[in-house]
């Protein structure tokens, strides 16, 4: 049980760092591509330095490449997520079987206790039987003693 909480962990702290190594590198894709549509949008081809339709369907084209890349970055972040939830929910899961196991474990031991107890209390109350026994014996004893020498003194 331990073993695989051990490695629940290690997957969870190894985890992140694979994915944000990914989700860094389409972040840098992305200011790339935001670069190029910069210099898209600054290209003026036209006559009188106007822009032309061909540089805005251009411009567009890089726009279109820039939500895309939004896009895959967003599913990226969402599987991260989900790979979030699905770890602590096993987690989760793994805790509440440890859990119910101590729980068990803490009832066995508490019978264990109070079979002890009426064990101890059994002892106890033998014990105390003898005890009364070997009073009356003694008492009876000394009593017939007494009666004894009181028979051989008259």
């Amino acid at each position: 049980m331990l073993n695989l909480i051990a490695a629940l962990l290690f997957s969870l702290f190894q985890a992140p760092q694979l994915d944000g190594a990914k989700l860094e590198r389409m972040v840098q894709e992305r200011d790339q591509l935001h670069e190029e549509w910069k210099n898209a949008e600054s290209k003026k081809s036209g006559i009188f330095g106007n822009r032309t339709k061909k540089d805005m369907i251009e411009t567009n084209e890089w726009l279109e490449r820039i939500i895309s890349k939004d896009n895959q970055i967003m599913d990226e972040l969402r599987m991260i997520g989900s790979i979030e939830t699905t770890t602590i929910t096993q987690d989760k899961d793994d805790y509440k079987s440890i859990t119910l196991t101590l729980e068990q474990d803490v009832q066995a031991l508490k019978r264990a206790v109070a079979e002890r107890d009426k064990q101890i209390e059994s002892n106890l109350s033998d014990r105390r039987t003898i005890e009364w026994a070997l009073v009356v014996f003694f008492l009876s004893t000394l009593g017939l003693g007494y009666w004894v020498y009181r028979l051989k003194k008259s």
